[in-house]
């Protein structure tokens, strides 16, 4: 939520708290801005690190496609063709990239659902239901979906659009 742009929120949240508790963070990153804001609400904290930054799982497998602007919609949808893909999260660097993917996907008949934070809850979860349910084999998402989502079977991830940040690749894949 720090990452996310809602530490006023927090601190409006955190005035309403006992002065005397214990806050804890979970991550699978934590960006050194991140840490720095952290600092600034939080009395001794002490950092519990099980792997290293910007780590990513060793079993999975990655491939990159070098591909122009103009053609990153065809690559796409070449990709999706691929029976292989049972299904997967397209990610998109911004709500309205999420929004024209889906609407890629479904002009190609490929059922898909965006999750973004423009979306309501309702609208994030049934979206998340339908893919779970395998009423559709296509998520498109921005960074806010890349973390706390856990999907069973899930076959792919693609990254249509290059994250700014290490930290936001890890949490996609």
């Amino acid at each position: 939520m720090l990452d996310m742009g809602f530490i006023n929120d927090i601190r409006k949240i955190m005035v309403h708290l006992p002065m005397t508790r214990q806050n804890l963070f979970f991550s699978a990153t934590m960006a050194d801005s991140i840490m720095e804001l952290a600092n600034t609400i939080l009395k001794k904290p002490i950092s519990i690190e099980v792997t290293p930054n910007s780590s990513t799982v060793e079993t999975i497998d990655q491939s990159l496609y070098t591909v122009t602007k103009s053609d990153k919609k065809e690559l796409l949808l070449h990709l999706l063709r691929n029976p292989e893909i049972k299904t997967a999260i397209v990610f998109s660097k911004t709500k309205h990239g999420a929004n024209k993917i889906e609407k890629i996907l479904a002009d190609a008949g490929i059922p898909s659902a965006a999750i973004h934070g423009n979306k309501s809850q309702a609208a994030r979860q049934n979206a998340l239901q339908s893919i779970k349910d395998g009423k559709i084999r296509i998520l498109v998402a921005t960074d806010v979906a890349a973390r706390g989502i856990d999907i069973d079977l899930l076959s792919h991830v693609i990254i249509y659009d290059v994250p700014l940040e290490p930290e936001s690749y890890v949490h996609r894949i």
